[in-house]
Protein backbone atom coordinates (compact mmCIF):
# COMPACT_ATOMS: atom_id res chain seq x y z
CA UNK A 1 0.00 0.00 0.00
CA UNK A 2 1.43 3.38 -0.87
CA UNK A 3 2.12 5.63 2.03
CA UNK A 4 -0.63 8.83 1.84
CA UNK A 5 1.85 11.55 1.58
CA UNK A 6 2.42 9.45 -2.43
CA UNK A 7 -0.55 9.86 -2.93
CA UNK A 8 -2.49 12.23 -5.74
CA UNK A 9 -6.26 12.81 -5.89
CA UNK A 10 -7.59 11.95 -8.94
CA UNK A 11 -9.46 14.77 -10.79
CA UNK A 12 -13.31 14.41 -9.80
CA UNK A 13 -11.72 14.08 -5.74
CA UNK A 14 -9.53 16.68 -5.77
CA UNK A 15 -12.56 19.05 -6.86
CA UNK A 16 -14.56 17.44 -4.02
CA UNK A 17 -12.07 18.09 -1.75
CA UNK A 18 -11.50 21.70 -2.81
CA UNK A 19 -15.34 22.29 -3.02
CA UNK A 20 -15.59 20.99 0.61
CA UNK A 21 -14.30 23.48 2.79
CA UNK A 22 -16.62 26.36 1.07
CA UNK A 23 -19.72 24.24 0.76
CA UNK A 24 -18.66 23.71 5.06
CA UNK A 25 -18.87 27.72 5.10
CA UNK A 26 -21.88 27.82 3.16
CA UNK A 27 -23.95 25.33 5.68
CA UNK A 28 -22.50 26.80 8.76
CA UNK A 29 -23.08 30.24 7.83
CA UNK A 30 -27.18 29.15 7.08
CA UNK A 31 -27.58 27.07 10.08
CA UNK A 32 -26.31 30.41 11.96
CA UNK A 33 -28.22 33.38 10.12
CA UNK A 34 -31.33 30.86 10.61
CA UNK A 35 -30.72 30.77 14.31
CA UNK A 36 -30.23 34.38 14.66
CA UNK A 37 -32.73 35.65 12.56
CA UNK A 38 -35.36 33.22 14.54
CA UNK A 39 -34.70 35.03 17.68
CA UNK A 40 -35.04 38.39 16.47
CA UNK A 41 -36.13 39.11 12.96
CA UNK A 42 -34.31 42.22 12.48
CA UNK A 43 -30.94 41.22 13.46
CA UNK A 44 -28.17 42.62 11.13
CA UNK A 45 -25.37 40.61 11.82
CA UNK A 46 -26.10 37.74 9.95
CA UNK A 47 -28.65 38.74 7.18
CA UNK A 48 -30.64 35.41 5.40
CA UNK A 49 -29.65 34.84 1.98
CA UNK A 50 -32.80 36.98 0.42
CA UNK A 51 -31.19 40.08 2.03
CA UNK A 52 -28.17 39.43 0.04
CA UNK A 53 -30.02 39.34 -3.50
CA UNK A 54 -31.71 42.58 -2.52
CA UNK A 55 -28.77 44.57 -1.92
CA UNK A 56 -27.05 42.68 -4.39
CA UNK A 57 -29.40 43.84 -7.24
CA UNK A 58 -29.65 47.78 -5.22
CA UNK A 59 -26.06 47.97 -5.39
CA UNK A 60 -25.21 46.62 -8.96
CA UNK A 61 -28.43 47.22 -11.33
CA UNK A 62 -30.71 50.42 -9.29
CA UNK A 63 -29.63 53.43 -9.81
CA UNK A 64 -28.46 55.69 -6.98
CA UNK A 65 -31.19 57.97 -6.61
CA UNK A 66 -28.34 60.94 -5.31
CA UNK A 67 -26.15 60.21 -8.11
CA UNK A 68 -27.60 58.07 -10.99
CA UNK A 69 -24.96 55.82 -10.78
CA UNK A 70 -24.83 52.22 -9.97
CA UNK A 71 -22.61 52.05 -7.57
CA UNK A 72 -20.85 48.18 -7.40
CA UNK A 73 -20.00 49.15 -10.78
CA UNK A 74 -18.74 52.49 -10.13
CA UNK A 75 -16.77 51.45 -6.88
CA UNK A 76 -15.22 48.95 -8.79
CA UNK A 77 -13.96 50.78 -11.98
CA UNK A 78 -12.42 52.68 -9.47
CA UNK A 79 -10.37 50.69 -7.41
CA UNK A 80 -9.64 48.39 -10.31
CA UNK A 81 -8.14 51.75 -11.87
CA UNK A 82 -5.75 52.79 -8.55
CA UNK A 83 -5.01 48.89 -8.58
CA UNK A 84 -3.67 48.71 -12.24
CA UNK A 85 -2.20 51.62 -12.02
CA UNK A 86 -0.24 51.12 -8.84
CA UNK A 87 0.59 47.29 -9.68
CA UNK A 88 2.00 48.58 -13.20
CA UNK A 89 4.27 50.91 -11.69
CA UNK A 90 5.21 48.58 -9.16
CA UNK A 91 5.96 45.91 -11.75
CA UNK A 92 8.19 48.10 -14.17
CA UNK A 93 10.64 49.76 -10.98
CA UNK A 94 10.74 46.40 -9.82
CA UNK A 95 11.97 44.93 -12.97
CA UNK A 96 14.49 47.42 -13.55
CA UNK A 97 15.62 47.74 -10.06
CA UNK A 98 15.40 44.24 -9.35
CA UNK A 99 17.91 43.19 -12.79
CA UNK A 100 20.23 46.02 -11.79
CA UNK A 101 20.28 44.96 -8.04
CA UNK A 102 21.01 41.54 -9.01
CA UNK A 103 23.62 41.50 -11.79
CA UNK A 104 25.82 44.41 -11.04
CA UNK A 105 27.53 44.25 -7.57
CA UNK A 106 27.95 47.80 -7.89
CA UNK A 107 24.42 48.99 -7.80
CA UNK A 108 23.86 46.20 -5.45
CA UNK A 109 26.01 47.60 -3.03
CA UNK A 110 24.67 50.87 -3.37
CA UNK A 111 21.21 50.01 -3.33
CA UNK A 112 20.93 46.72 -1.72
CA UNK A 113 20.38 48.20 1.95
CA UNK A 114 18.30 51.35 0.86
CA UNK A 115 15.80 48.86 -0.56
CA UNK A 116 16.02 46.03 2.51
CA UNK A 117 15.72 49.00 5.17
CA UNK A 118 12.53 50.53 2.82
CA UNK A 119 11.21 47.20 2.35
CA UNK A 120 10.60 47.35 6.63
CA UNK A 121 8.65 49.91 7.08
CA UNK A 122 4.72 49.35 7.29
CA UNK A 123 3.53 50.98 4.37
CA UNK A 124 0.38 51.72 6.31
CA UNK A 125 2.33 53.84 8.48
CA UNK A 126 3.22 55.96 6.08
CA UNK A 127 -0.27 56.78 4.86
CA UNK A 128 -0.54 59.94 6.87
CA UNK A 129 2.66 61.09 5.23
CA UNK A 130 1.32 60.33 2.08
CA UNK A 131 -2.02 62.36 2.37
CA UNK A 132 -0.43 65.33 3.78
CA UNK A 133 2.62 65.38 0.90
CA UNK A 134 0.32 64.35 -1.80
CA UNK A 135 -3.21 65.39 -1.26
CA UNK A 136 -5.87 63.31 -0.85
CA UNK A 137 -6.33 62.24 -4.48
CA UNK A 138 -5.83 59.79 -6.59
CA UNK A 139 -2.40 59.97 -6.55
CA UNK A 140 -1.27 59.25 -2.79
CA UNK A 141 -3.73 55.93 -2.95
CA UNK A 142 -1.77 55.08 -6.32
CA UNK A 143 1.89 55.94 -3.98
CA UNK A 144 0.62 53.54 -1.16
CA UNK A 145 0.30 50.55 -3.39
CA UNK A 146 3.65 51.22 -5.09
CA UNK A 147 5.68 51.79 -2.06
CA UNK A 148 3.97 48.78 -0.47
CA UNK A 149 4.32 46.33 -3.18
CA UNK A 150 7.53 47.35 -4.95
CA UNK A 151 10.77 47.12 -2.43
CA UNK A 152 9.61 43.34 -1.71
CA UNK A 153 9.35 42.62 -5.37
CA UNK A 154 12.73 44.20 -5.94
CA UNK A 155 14.53 42.31 -3.81
CA UNK A 156 12.70 39.11 -4.62
CA UNK A 157 12.92 39.79 -8.13
CA UNK A 158 17.06 40.23 -7.17
CA UNK A 159 17.22 37.20 -5.61
CA UNK A 160 16.06 35.41 -8.62
CA UNK A 161 18.97 36.89 -10.79
CA UNK A 162 20.97 34.69 -8.10
CA UNK A 163 19.13 31.58 -9.23
CA UNK A 164 20.54 32.17 -12.93
CA UNK A 165 22.90 29.60 -13.91
CA UNK A 166 26.52 30.81 -13.76
CA UNK A 167 27.28 28.94 -17.57
CA UNK A 168 24.87 31.00 -18.94
CA UNK A 169 26.58 34.20 -17.87
CA UNK A 170 29.80 32.64 -18.82
CA UNK A 171 28.86 31.37 -22.15
CA UNK A 172 27.49 34.96 -23.17
CA UNK A 173 30.84 36.63 -21.97
CA UNK A 174 32.63 34.14 -23.70
CA UNK A 175 30.99 35.10 -26.89
CA UNK A 176 31.56 38.57 -26.65
CA UNK A 177 28.49 39.96 -24.65
CA UNK A 178 28.38 43.55 -23.08
CA UNK A 179 27.01 44.80 -19.65
CA UNK A 180 23.50 45.70 -20.90
CA UNK A 181 23.51 43.14 -23.57
CA UNK A 182 23.91 40.54 -20.66
CA UNK A 183 21.08 42.40 -19.06
CA UNK A 184 18.77 42.32 -21.79
CA UNK A 185 19.59 38.97 -23.63
CA UNK A 186 19.75 36.79 -20.76
CA UNK A 187 19.13 38.51 -17.46
CA UNK A 188 15.77 39.96 -18.60
CA UNK A 189 14.14 36.80 -20.39
CA UNK A 190 14.88 35.10 -17.57
CA UNK A 191 13.30 37.15 -14.86
CA UNK A 192 10.16 37.94 -16.42
CA UNK A 193 8.49 34.59 -15.58
CA UNK A 194 9.45 35.63 -11.85
CA UNK A 195 8.04 38.75 -12.51
CA UNK A 196 4.35 37.50 -13.02
CA UNK A 197 4.85 35.36 -9.98
CA UNK A 198 5.78 38.43 -8.47
CA UNK A 199 2.84 40.14 -8.98
CA UNK A 200 0.61 37.81 -8.11
CA UNK A 201 2.16 37.20 -4.57
CA UNK A 202 1.95 41.15 -4.41
CA UNK A 203 -1.96 41.10 -5.45
CA UNK A 204 -2.90 40.35 -1.69
CA UNK A 205 -1.07 42.99 -0.10
CA UNK A 206 -2.08 45.43 -3.29
CA UNK A 207 -5.46 44.99 -2.26
CA UNK A 208 -4.93 45.81 1.35
CA UNK A 209 -2.97 48.99 1.04
CA UNK A 210 -5.89 50.16 -1.65
CA UNK A 211 -8.79 49.13 0.80
CA UNK A 212 -6.79 50.79 3.71
CA UNK A 213 -6.53 53.92 1.52
CA UNK A 214 -10.33 54.34 0.25
CA UNK A 215 -11.37 53.75 3.50
CA UNK A 216 -9.62 57.00 5.03
CA UNK A 217 -9.81 59.58 2.24
CA UNK A 218 -12.24 58.40 -0.98
CA UNK A 219 -15.75 59.18 -2.33
CA UNK A 220 -16.37 56.21 -4.27
CA UNK A 221 -14.18 52.68 -4.73
CA UNK A 222 -14.81 49.33 -2.80
CA UNK A 223 -12.97 50.44 0.33
CA UNK A 224 -14.91 53.38 0.89
CA UNK A 225 -18.04 51.66 0.44
CA UNK A 226 -17.80 48.69 3.05
CA UNK A 227 -16.23 51.43 5.33
CA UNK A 228 -19.45 53.75 4.38
CA UNK A 229 -22.14 51.41 5.18
CA UNK A 230 -20.46 49.94 8.20
CA UNK A 231 -21.89 52.97 10.06
CA UNK A 232 -25.45 51.25 9.53
CA UNK A 233 -24.58 47.99 9.89
CA UNK A 234 -25.30 47.02 6.79
CA UNK A 235 -24.00 43.40 6.69
CA UNK A 236 -26.06 42.21 3.68
CA UNK A 237 -23.85 45.23 1.93
CA UNK A 238 -20.35 44.56 3.47
CA UNK A 239 -20.48 40.80 3.05
CA UNK A 240 -21.26 40.74 -0.58
CA UNK A 241 -19.09 43.45 -1.33
CA UNK A 242 -15.73 41.45 0.25
CA UNK A 243 -17.19 38.27 -1.76
CA UNK A 244 -16.78 40.53 -5.06
CA UNK A 245 -13.23 41.89 -3.70
CA UNK A 246 -12.06 38.33 -2.93
CA UNK A 247 -13.84 36.78 -6.88
CA UNK A 248 -11.87 40.26 -8.47
CA UNK A 249 -8.42 39.20 -6.55
CA UNK A 250 -8.92 35.42 -7.55
CA UNK A 251 -9.50 36.25 -10.90
CA UNK A 252 -6.67 38.49 -11.31
CA UNK A 253 -4.59 35.85 -10.12
CA UNK A 254 -5.89 33.23 -12.31
CA UNK A 255 -5.41 35.40 -15.40
CA UNK A 256 -1.64 35.80 -14.15
CA UNK A 257 -1.04 32.44 -13.83
CA UNK A 258 -2.73 31.76 -17.37
CA UNK A 259 -0.53 34.43 -18.87
CA UNK A 260 3.05 33.13 -17.65
CA UNK A 261 1.87 29.25 -18.82
CA UNK A 262 1.05 30.62 -22.35
CA UNK A 263 3.74 32.92 -22.70
CA UNK A 264 6.51 30.83 -20.73
CA UNK A 265 5.83 27.34 -20.53
CA UNK A 266 9.61 26.41 -20.30
CA UNK A 267 9.56 28.50 -17.00
CA UNK A 268 6.45 26.27 -15.93
CA UNK A 269 8.33 23.24 -16.89
CA UNK A 270 11.37 24.12 -15.33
Amino acid sequence: MRRLINREPGRLLGFVLAALPFVLLVVIYLAASEARLGLNPDDKLLPSPAAFMDAIHRMAFVEDQRSGDLLLWKDTAASLQRLLSGLAIAAALALSLGTLIGAIPYVRTTLGPIIAVIAMIPPLAILPILFITLGLGEVAKVALIVLGVTPVMVRDLAFRVAEIPNELILKAQTLGASTWQLLLRVVLPMLLPKLIRAVRLALGPAWLFLIAAEAIASTEGLGYRVFLVRRFLAMDVILPYVAWITLLAFTMDWLLGRLNRRLFAWSERA
